[in-house]
């Protein structure tokens, strides 16, 4: 079991990425309202994991099969679907910014890069690590290796981000004109996107208590640290958002100490392909229970490999929020569920409930439509064309934590009158022996 400590480590080990390092490059802010957004989107984003990650460790089943208690066994199909797609298309991302630092760490020492190689040695290393699990994963590379390589980066890259940053003239910076609820809302959508994965892992967490506070503390902490000084890194050195691999470039632009920090944020980097990669084959097994959890890994892994090798980087905050908008009401409808549950999962609500409960799919339904009501994509065609004809409000307050209340809400209102139809039709039956 994993206690408090694992948890946390795993969840810090979890939140570093170079990916959401460049994501402040969208936020087009000045560093204050950066550094606000950042705080806040943090709060709100991992309050909610660490209550689907407490959900999880009390449940003790992987996300997906755990989405069968609001929304039924087929209904539950949909959710499996999605989280799959997310977690290829992350493995993919990632496969590609370890092989990227992997082959500039190779250029500076060797003289070649082969970047295609290391794509196809770091997606068979996220396949060995996959066949471990969470327990193996975090006793064997963790805590032996990733927390140091962790720290290293850490460590390395702050100097590096503030090191001739002119804090004060960026701070003073004016002339951006960004969205602070739209910089709130990425930071939320970075970190609820692990939502579905969360319970893939806490359901080995010793209680409760570990699982809540070993992912909340986990996560927060690497949140706090990629966006604060993101938002300085795009700020001082116009960094390209469509471009993050450029970062790598530059981190191996220095000397020795260059040259380790991209061997320790190689390292710190697999930990995340594997992440996606064993919680992809996870879910793929709400759909197949009968096929073995190795060979859905060994798929998974492939999959992602093959896809690292076929495109390129690219800009990937519109994805980021699509997830958003799609899990953040995922994910008020869960905790709804489980609320009116009386906060305790049981085998018979996810394993013997019914086929479908089409009233929380409908309040799912509905808090996606409020996300992108509110946020108001403008590059998905006809659909971004008919939401700019919808009237929006004239202050904007984000759209995350509006979703997930209006799902909260029309979930518990669904529950609760399903329940009362229940119990009236329980009681116009008559007792067993009598006419």
């Amino acid at each position: 079991m994993l206690g408090l400590l694992d948890t946390t480590l795993l969840w810090t080990n979890l939140g570093i990425s170079l990916l959401v390092l460049v994501l402040p490059a969208y936020f087009n802010l000045p560093l204050g309202d950066a550094l606000a957004a950042t705080l806040v989107g943090a709060v709100i984003g991992n309050a909610m994991l660490a209550v689907a990650a407490l959900i999880g460790a009390d449940a003790r089943v992987p996300t997906m099969v755990l989405q069968r208690a609001p929304l039924g066994r087929r209904g539950s199909y949909l959710a499996t679907a999605l989280n799959i797609l997310q977690c290829l298309g992350w493995a993919i991302f990632e496969l590609i910014v370890i092989a990227t630092a992997a082959g500039l760490l190779c250029d500076k020492l060797l003289g070649f890069k082969a970047i295609w190689l290391w794509k196809l040695a770091f997606g068979g290393l996220a396949a060995v690590l996959a066949l471990l699990g969470p327990i193996g994963f975090v006793r064997r590379f963790v805590r032996k290796f990733a927390i140091w390589a962790v720290v290293a980066s850490v460590i390395y890259l702050a100097w590096w981000i503030v090191h001739g940053a002119h804090l004060g003239r960026i701070w003073a910076e004016g002339g951006h004109k960004g969205s602070f609820w739209l910089a709130v809302d990425t930071v939320v959508a970075v970190t609820v996107s692990w939502a579905p994965l969360v319970a893939d892992y806490t359901r080995f967490s010793r209680n409760r208590r570990s699982a809540f506070f070993g992912v909340g503390i986990g996560y927060l902490l690497p949140t706090l640290f990629q966006f604060g000084f993101g938002s300085i890194l795009v700020l001082s050195r116009g960094v390209d958002p469509n471009r993050p691999e450029l970062i790598l470039v530059a981190i191996a632009g220095g000397g020795a100490a260059a040259a380790l920090a991209l061997l320790a944020l190689t390292v710190d980097e697999t930990d995340e392909a594997f992440a996606n990669v064993y919680s992809g084959a996870v879910s793929t097994q709400n759909l197949f229970p009968g096929v073995s959890q190795r060979a859905l890994i060994v798929a998974a892994s492939v999959l992602a490999t093959g896809g690292a090798l076929a495109i390129d980087m690219r800009s990937y905050q519109r994805f980021l929020l699509l997830l958003g908008a799609v899990f953040v009401p995922l994910l008020g409808v869960l905790v709804a569920d489980w609320l009116l549950a009386g906060m305790h999962y049981t085998r018979s609500h996810i394993f013997e409930g019914p086929s479908v409960r089409p009233g929380p799919i409908l309040a799912w339904v509905a808090g996606f439509l409020v996300y992108e009501w509110l946020y108001q994509p403008a590059d998905l065609g006809f659909w971004s064309r008919w939401l700019s004809h919808l009237p929006t409000p004239a202050y904007r307050f984000g759209a995350s934590v509006p979703s997930f209340a209006v799902a909260l809400l029309l979930t518990a209102g669904a529950v609760t009158l399903g329940s009362a139809r229940a119990a009236a039709r329980a009681r116009r039956e008559p007792l067993p022996g009598r006419r």
